[in-house]
């Protein structure tokens, strides 16, 4: 069945490579029906990979191969929300170890342009803390980050 909302994300011929990858690094994702172009179009011909149905973590996706004209940027981005330090390793190094870049504040690119926010939940609880001295020492710390280091959002929690 069809979700009614889907996200469209545009690569430049590179959809399906992305969508494998996002299969086998994130739970809860898959790889669906792939359409091959039925004739010529101004990104590729009849035969190419036009379009490839994927889920990244439950949410339904559709990979456009529209060409180079429109680039990811980070006014969209996927947010993560990571249980430990482990799991926030694992989605982080994988992203990164895939032709990725690091960010600011535990946010990341993949090779293909697209933002990814790998938010450990311990920083959104300290950063909402109800102690607001608390919460701007948690936040502070996350300032100085790339990749979150859940010890040390703890460390500065506890001042």
């Amino acid at each position: 069945m069809i979700s009614k909302n889907t996200i469209c994300l545009w690569y430049d011929g590179t959809a399906l490579d992305a969508a494998k990858f996002y299969a086998e690094t994130f739970p809860d994702s898959a790889v669906g029906a792939i359409l091959r172009a039925p004739g010529d179009y101004p990104a590729g011909k009849q035969g190419d990979v036009l379009t490839v149905d994927f889920t990244v973590m439950g949410i339904p996706c559709l990979g456009l191969n529209g060409g180079s004209a429109f680039k990811h940027n980070e006014a969209f981005s996927f947010q993560v929300a990571t249980d430990d330090q482990a799991e926030t390793d694992r989605f982080w190094n994988a992203i990164i170890g895939n032709g990725g870049q690091e960010s600011a504040c535990g946010w990341c690119k993949d090779k293909w342009g697209l933002s990814w926010q790998i938010t450990p939940r311990v920083l959104t609880a300290a950063i909402t803390d109800p102690d607001r001295a608390a919460a701007k020492r948690a936040f502070d710390a996350m300032m100085g980050m790339q990749k979150i280091d859940i010890a040390a959002i703890e460390a500065a929690l506890k001042g």
